[in-house]
């Protein structure tokens, strides 16, 4: 099917408790080859859901404003206005904004498995864990079908 080139064709913004995703285009949008959006984190604001590597496409980060830490295969990368990260598939990765500034992200998911179904359907469980972390079973059903593997927490000692 072809699609009408237009700006911001995907025009969406999905809400996952304080976070906001604001998606621009899609696999529809790009055959298959990119989903991009943007994402605001508020101050202080840390990932509801859990660590988790990308099984089958790269996620690339690009800072606007404010600083995100990225903790990638146990380091933590902070990255601020002007700078990017790939995160690779495999990686096992999650976010935390530590700073006192709201932060505005680019991210370009290649190629395009990972799209708002996604976060719609994240929104829904996460957004229903009103007191406490969101069901990990239904979390993990969520990423698996969107190409995604939840990261195991380390065995107790």
């Amino acid at each position: 099917m072809q699609h009408a080139t237009r700006v911001n064709p995907s025009d969406e913004t999905i809400m996952i408790g304080p976070l906001q995703i604001h998606f621009l285009l899609t696999s529809n949008d790009s055959n298959g080859s990119v989903s991009v959006f943007e994402f605001f984190v508020p101050a202080g604001q840390k990932l509801a859901a859990p660590a988790h590597k990308n099984d089958a496409y790269e996620e690339v980060l690009y800072g606007i404003e404010g600083v995100l830490t990225w903790t990638v295969n146990g380091t933590p990368i902070e990255v601020g206005p002007d700078q990017s990260l790939c995160i690779p598939r495999g990686a096992v990765h999650r976010f935390d904004n530590f700073g006192s500034k709201d932060v505005k992200q680019l991210v370009v998911i290649s190629p395009a498995i990972m799209g708002p179904a996604y976060f719609r359907e994240s929104a829904e469980v996460i957004n229903a864990a009103v007191d406490g972390p969101p069901d990990r079973d239904k979390m993990t059903d969520i990423f698996q079908r969107h190409g995604m593997t939840v990261s195991m927490p380390p065995p107790d000692k």
